[in-house]
């Protein structure tokens, strides 16, 4: 007999996809667009529904940003696109080239206005430079007889038609170059100001005739630039500024980076802060501000992978004047007599200890290690030489501590350059989407030098809050270095905004929000998915393991105080114990110091003759201790099997022996374990145990709900090797 076979449904054909073609204001058609088509032969099909006669001059473009539809895109046609019967590339640049050639002013606004956004599309922006659309603009750019609207738009369009990189900047001669500075210079335009800022900019990263803006475009300028307009030319400023940095020599980039460390310039630059915050521009120039931040940190990169030669004088007249501010400058010397001097060397061996260097016979040697070389002394020059006061009272302090406490001043300096090296990526070349810039670095011609004055008195205070000796030293930077990243978070607006916020992440402060973030964590991840089923499939085995251990606490047993009348009896004990096999209790007198063996207790209980446990009140015994106002509440009993109901009574000494004995005996009789002890074993079981297996996936986010499963494919026609 044939079985009846179902009707299968059509496979749908994946190259396929249903969309809507709109021409102008006519009527939108549907159609099947079949990606394996050409699309040459769809606009063809598509022409007679709306009596086009010429379907070359036509193309198809997507209507949300009206790029236009090629083979190399096509894919992005989704069932439900819209595109648009458009003018065809070649045949928009031939119109827009025939108008832009006329010089009819009228004209050319008409078409230069639509430019901009036409070239943003590669497609047609290929076209257009073909036929030579880009030398018309330039050749309109540089002439002096059009006016600032026709330039803008002008402007704009040459940027946007550069962007695609089909054209080199070398292209470009000076006298186009030469214009561009005029403008920034000379014109009132914003929009013309700007496309000629981004113009030089990349003449600058991009173009060997780069010298020209070099020599031409001033600082002085670029600031004008930044004060008369923060909020509108300021990213396109900076962009210029960054540029000019990456390409100037070592000379250049010092000369800059203490230009903007002026506090002429350093005004300005905060009112392009608080001009970029105020109109929502503030991601823009956040990138611009990182970057330069990163150029001019970044001139520390020498100093800090410099090594101190030996024979360096200048560093050991460095060295020797953390001596003598430490120690000379108020008459303080630990080694007065001459005589000791000279047992010394004369060296200062003393001195240099008591500072906290490595080698105190020649200091330059803790200095050799990169990172942070010279720049680690320098910033130890300049906290002794600006804040004498708190120098003298960090090397003072420590020097009157016990050894063991003391924290050394050399050698956590030059641990915490190189910490804080770290945390600001000096050397590292700045991101492409970066924005961590820090305003506080803008507010000071030595903002380094003033952040490590700031940080080295809280790395003291949280040695002297945290008890710390040598061996903690890694225990302390780990809590320093949490200190700075949590305070420069919130991006304090200036170096004094950034003491008052470290200030109050003191040691405790630390350990509290550590604690704090540990236990949040540990309460999200416990109620995710994935942790509750794994808390579900250990349940058993940790259950299991807590009442191996309470039959094995019966099993070695427990002294018993005698009772009689409700009363204890002095110096009366017995001693109950489970057998090895879990089957019988034994029980029997002993005295206060010996563990009776199984058999010298004579008396037995087997397991199987327990009817039921009493707690508490129900106790006989307990009756009597109530009535005599007696305060032991840990009493339980067994009632065994029998005709009289005769019972074991237990008088535990402590809660625990209560908690373990009542507990092993509801595992004996197969009942659940009630005790409190119980709960707080099970706890921490499962959490240890939760977190061993959570090791490998430290760091990665738990999400609470699991990720969603994907969509069945359209067909299950997979490809296997053989």
């Amino acid at each position: 007999m044939l079985l009846k076979t179902s009707k299968m449904p059509a496979i749908r054909d994946s190259h396929v996809v249903k969309i809507a073609v709109q021409f102008e204001l006519e009527i939108a058609q549907l159609i099947e667009f079949d990606q394996r088509q050409p699309l040459t032969a769809i606009i063809q099909n598509l022409c007679p529904y709306w009596v086009i006669q010429d379907p070359e001059n036509y193309a198809l473009s997507f209507t949300d940003n009206c790029f236009y539809v090629t083979e190399k895109n096509r894919h992005e046609v989704k069932n439900g696109s819209v595109l648009r019967m458009a003018y065809s590339p070649s045949k928009l640049a031939s119109d827009i080239l025939e108008k832009l050639q006329t010089g009819k002013v009228d004209e050319m606004m008409k078409v230069l206005k639509k430019l901009p956004g036409l070239s943003q599309d590669i497609t047609f922006a290929l076209e257009f430079i073909k036929e030579q659309g880009l030398d018309l603009i330039v050749s309109t750019i540089e002439e002096p007889k059009f006016g600032e609207n026709i330039l803008s738009f002008a402007l704009s369009a040459f940027v946007k038609l550069m962007y695609h990189g089909t054209v080199s900047w070398d292209v470009l001669q000076p006298s186009f170059i030469l214009r561009n500075i005029a403008f920034i210079s000379n014109s009132n335009n914003k929009e013309i100001i700007q496309s000629a800022l981004t113009i030089l900019e990349n003449v600058v990263q991009n173009s060997s005739n780069y010298a020209l803006v070099e020599r031409d475009v001033t600082l002085e300028m670029l600031l004008k630039l930044l004060q008369d307009s923060p909020s509108s030319s300021a990213v396109n400023t900076i962009a210029l500024i960054n540029a000019l940095f990456i390409k100037a020599d070592d000379a250049k980039r010092k000369v800059i980076a203490a230009t903007f460390s002026s506090k002429q310039y350093r005004s300005v630059i905060n009112s392009v802060i608080t001009a970029g915050t105020g109109t929502g521009t503030i991601t823009e120039i956040a990138h611009q501000l990182y970057v330069l931040q990163t150029l001019i940190l970044g001139l520390l990169e020498q100093p800090m992978k410099t090594p101190i030669d030996a024979q360096d004088q200048e560093a050991q007249e460095k060295i020797k004047e953390l001596r003598r501010i430490a120690f000379e400058a108020d008459g303080i010397d630990p080694i007065p007599d001459v005589m000791a001097r000279r047992q010394h060397g004369g060296s200062y061996s003393t001195h240099y200890k008591k500072l906290g260097f490595k080698c105190d016979i020649n200091p330059a040697q803790d200095f050799m290690e990169v990172p942070p070389g010279v720049l680690a002394l320098d910033c130890m020059v300049y906290f002794a030489r600006n804040y004498t006061q708190n120098y003298t009272k960090v090397v003072h302090e420590n020097s009157c501590r016990a050894d063991e406490h003391e924290c050394p001043f050399g050698r956590t300096s030059i641990e915490l350059v190189k910490v804080l090296c770290d945390i600001l990526r000096i050397g590292d070349s700045s991101l492409e989407q970066g924005q961590d810039f820090h305003p506080m670095f803008f507010t000071h011609d030595h903002p380094f030098e003033e952040f490590f004055c700031i940080c080295i008195v809280v790395l003291n205070r949280t040695w002297k809050d945290m008890r710390a000796t040598t061996e903690d030293f890694v225990k302390v930077f780990s809590v320093v270095r949490e200190q700075i990243t949590r305070s420069i978070t919130g991006r304090p607006a200036s170096l004094e905004d950034f003491k008052t916020k470290i200030n109050t992440f003191t040691y405790n402060t630390i350990t509290t929000l550590r604690q704090q973030e540990r236990t949040s964590r540990e309460e999200c991840e416990s109620t995710a998915s994935a942790i509750v089923s794994l808390k579900e499939k250990i349940t058993p085995e940790i259950m299991s393991l807590i009442k191996e251990q309470r039959l094995g606490y019966l099993v070695v047993g427990t002294r018993f105080s005698k009772y009689s009348g409700g009363k204890r009896e002095r110096d009366k004990y017995w001693y109950a114990r489970l057998s090895p096999n879990h089957k019988v209790i034994h029980y029997g007198d002993c005295d206060e110091k010996t563990v009776p063996t199984l058999e010298e207790l004579n008396n037995k209980l087997p397991v199987i003759d327990i009817r039921q446990m009493l707690v508490g009140k129900e106790c006989p015994h307990m009756k009597e201790m109530r009535a005599k106002k007696s305060t032991f509440p840990l009493g339980f009993s067994l009632v065994a099997e029998s005709s009289d109901q005769q019972t074991l009574d237990f008088v535990a000494p402590d809660e625990a022996t209560f908690n373990y004995w009542t507990d092993g005996i509801n595992a004996l009789l197969d009942q659940p374990m009630l005790s409190k002890q119980k709960d707080d074993d099970f706890e921490t079981l499962l959490s240890m145990e939760i977190k061993l297996r959570l090791l490998d996936t430290e760091g990665v986010d738990i999400s609470k709900d699991p990720p969603p499963i994907p969509p069945e494919p359209e067909n299950y026609d997979f490809c296997f090797d053989s």
